[in-house]
Formats: C-alpha cells, sequence, structure tokens
C-alpha cells in the first residue's frame, strides 16, 4: 500500500474481514490478520497492528450502530464466540426465494430430539441417550456426527467404556448461539436437576437406614420433550436469520444447503428404519 493510498476505517477492515469470511472470526483472529498485513505490507498498515482487542470491540460496536442505523439488510451478530455478518431476519423469504431454497432443509424430529437429548446432557453415552428416547439411535449418532453436530468428547467410565458425545461449533452456528449458556430452557433443567439431587440428598440424611444413595436420576421425559420443542423453535428463527446473502460465504451456504437436503432425506430414511427395528 503506498502512501498516497486513502487508508480505510479500523471499522471498515473489520466489516471487510466479516464479509468474506466463511466462519465466525473472533477478535483474536482479527488482531492476528492485521499484524500479518503489517508485517507485510509494513508502511501506513502498521498502525492498524498496534489495535488492542478493545480497540477492535469498540470498531465493531461502531459498525453495528451504523449497519443499524443505515438499514442495510444485514448486521453483525456474535456466534460461536465470534462474530459474523447475517441478513436480517425480515429478509429472509426472498433470500430463500433467490438462492431457490423450495425444501425445508430443517433437522428431522427423531435426529432433533437426539441432538437435544446430547445438547442438554452432554457428556453422555449412547445407551444414555436411548434410555430416554426408547429407540435405538445409531444411525441418528452417526449422521449427527457427519453434519458436525456434535463430537466424541471422551469415554465414560461405565462397563465397556462407551463414547461420550458432545456438541461442537458448529451446533452452535447452526442455532445462532453464541455459548451452550444460551440454550432455551438451560436455567429450567439446571434448576430441575438441582432439585432432584437435593431431594436426594435430604433422603440420605433423614436416614435411609444405611443404604447407599442411589445415583442420581435424570429429569422426566417430559422435560426433554419441552425442551426439543425449545430447541425446533430456536432452529426455525435461526434458518430465517441464515446469512445466505451475505459476502463471500454466499455461494457456500447455497451449496451447503442443496447437500443437507440430500443428506437429510436419507437420513429420514436411516432413522425410521432404526425405529421399525425396536
Amino acid at each position: 500500500m503506498s502512501d498516497a493510498d486513502v487508508l480505510p476505517e479500523l471499522k471498515q477492515i473489520i466489516g471487510g474481514l466479516l464479509f468474506v469470511a466463511k466462519q465466525p472470526l473472533t477478535l483474536a483472529a482479527i488482531r492476528r490478520s492485521l499484524q500479518q498485513v503489517a508485517e507485510q505490507e509494513g508502511g501506513a498498515t502498521k498502525d492498524f497492528a498496534r489495535a488492542t482487542e478493545p480497540d477492535l470491540a469498540a470498531a465493531l460496536q461502531e459498525l453495528k450502530i451504523e449497519m443499524a442505523t443505515r438499514k442495510l439488510g444485514f448486521h453483525v451478530a456474535e456466534v460461536a464466540h465470534g462474530f459474523k455478518l447475517e441478513n436480517d431476519v425480515n429478509c429472509g423469504p426472498w433470500l430463500r426465494q433467490l438462492l431457490e431454497k423450495g425444501r425445508d432443509s430443517r433437522l428431522s424430529r427423531p435426529a432433533l430430539e437426539t441432538l437435544a437429548i446430547i445438547a442438554y446432557r452432554q457428556p453422555c453415552t449412547r445407551p444414555e441417550i436411548e434410555a430416554v428416547r426408547g429407540v435405538a439411535v445409531d444411525a441418528i449418532i452417526h449422521n449427527l456426527l457427519e453434519l458436525q453436530l456434535i463430537r466424541v468428547v471422551g469415554r465414560s467410565a461405565l462397563p465397556g467404556k462407551p463414547w461420550q458425545y458432545g456438541t461442537t461449533q458448529s451446533f452452535l452456528e447452526h442455532f445462532g448461539l453464541n455459548s451452550l449458556d444460551d440454550l432455551p430452557g438451560i436455567e429450567e433443567l439446571r434448576r430441575m436437576e438441582h432439585e432432584q439431587f437435593t431431594k436426594r440428598e435430604q433422603g440420605v440424611a433423614a436416614g435411609a437406614s444405611g443404604a447407599a444413595a442411589e445415583p442420581p436420576a435424570a429429569p422426566a421425559v417430559e422435560a426433554d420433550e419441552e425442551l426439543t420443542e425449545e430447541l425446533e423453535h430456536a432452529e426455525a428463527g435461526e434458518r430465517d436469520d441464515q446469512p445466505v446473502a451475505v459476502g463471500g460465504g454466499a455461494k457456500a451456504a447455497a451449496e451447503d444447503d442443496a447437500d443437507n437436503d440430500d443428506e437429510e432425506a436419507a437420513d429420514d430414511d436411516e432413522e425410521d428404519e432404526a425405529d421399525e427395528k425396536q
């Protein structure tokens, strides 16, 4: 960059980075990009390399306010511990038509139920999931692993040491969440578990004839059904807010949706077969 070039503002650079990024960018990633350009280009670009994370956060806030004021059709969203550009939710119908998203690409009900159990109870094993759902979930877990919505996080200490599963960053992005604490209904589940644990502790303290206390039981299945509905509503809202028409990720998002349509059609068949075997 020559001295004659007009330097952009910091918020412009950040906006450009978010525009072309396919994944949410953290403040650390943005700062690293500024420093690498300073090393390669030198000159006036070194000024931006001195920006601290608070400086970047302030510039991001300016960008958010300016976008909201000018009503550009998209905004900066904080998702999966990072930032990305998303289209405004009220623009969803036109974006879906433009990208010819005629089919609903949401997860099937069996997959969503299994994902809800994992999301709210992680880490959990396949037998624990099947105990709640009452059917085999091998095929569903395999499909969720392929979609990168869940991952193996370790092994249980139970006999056989079964795999334990948890959610991924892609899960947070899919549902538009910044962290697992933002899961709808998570506080209610924690309250129920705390109450059940407290009651058991009081029962043991009252004198359970010296018998060993039973391990904490999971909340009722009804609670999981409610949380599945919460997750389903969250997915429905996030799908309308999908950043499909923003920046360099638009084409990739359209291709991913087409792939997901094919995958989920196959998933439904496999899940139905698994359910019928039970």
